[in-house]
């Protein structure tokens, strides 16, 4: 452990995986707000910061157990002259769950406040922690074998992992506040998910479309939005008058 933390190599290996692992965390931390924004108020965090924990506890498990990650990758069965292994069939489940939770969202944000009311109905704090395990699994798999192609100490993996989960917490109450304040950037996360739902879709049959696309267009989506955002809140700024014509207001020339 000691030679670990003089040697120079490891220390630019965990700086390296945890800014990967913070960039592929993304998803994960707009899917939680995007869910935790269906439960009270005053339980929001608390469901915020555990399903962060969930996921870096599932990240560290699946590390402990890198012969079964290594192993999923093995074909299983061949559809269409396409060998499919067990990686592949989670990818593609994951991806399908989460183009079918986020149009669902999309839909009922469509709706408007029956949508929201009937969603709150439906929200329970156990379901929710559910759903977020659900996409850790994806995420975390994903992340993982990432991680296991860039790092071989598994000490300096497991280091990035949590250190990045720390540093997600720090964010991820801001950026859970900003989406369910804004309905137009909500909205564009929800777009984001469909986007990373078709691209694990498609790795599941090994068409690998590199996430860096992605990225690339939601921030730049992002970036036209936030302008949008400060140009209506301009907008709709009250005009205020100038002393001049208050003063002719408040003392009107006779007729």
């Amino acid at each position: 452990m000691l030679e670990l933390l003089s040697d120079p190599h490891a220390w630019m290996a965990f700086i390296t995986l945890t800014a990967l692992e913070l960039v592929l965390g993304i998803d994960n931390i707009i899917f939680i707000s995007i869910l935790v924004d269906k439960l009270p108020v005053e339980r929001r965090e608390f469901a915020r910061k555990l399903g962060l924990f969930i996921a870096m506890f599932m990240r560290i498990g699946l590390l402990m157990v890198l012969a079964w990650i290594v192993g999923l990758t093995a074909p299983l069965f061949t559809v269409m002259q396409q060998e499919i292994s067990g990686r592949d069939l989670i990818l593609i489940g994951g991806g399908l769950f989460l183009i079918w939770k986020s149009t669902g969202e999309i839909h009922q944000g469509l709706e408007g406040e029956e949508g929201h009311t009937s969603s709150a109905v439906k929200a329970t704090f156990s379901a929710v922690i559910l759903q977020i395990m659900v996409v850790d699994l994806v995420f975390s798999l994903d992340s993982i074998i990432t991680a296991v192609g860039m790092v071989d100490e598994l000490a300096v993996m497991v280091a990035a992992v949590i250190a990045s989960v720390g540093l997600m917490m720090v964010f991820a109450g801001p950026i859970g506040r900003f989406v369910s304040a804004h309905p137009s950037i909500k909205m564009l996360a929800l777009a984001f998910l469909v986007a990373i739902g078709v691209v694990l879709i498609a790795e599941g049959f090994d068409q690998h479309i590199p996430k860096g696309y992605i990225y690339t267009a939601m921030a730049f989506s992002l970036v036209v939005e936030l302008i949008n955002i400060r140009a209506r809140k301009k907008a709709a700024r009250p005009v205020k008058l100038h002393a001049p014509y208050a003063s002719d207001e408040a003392n009107p020339p006779p007729h």
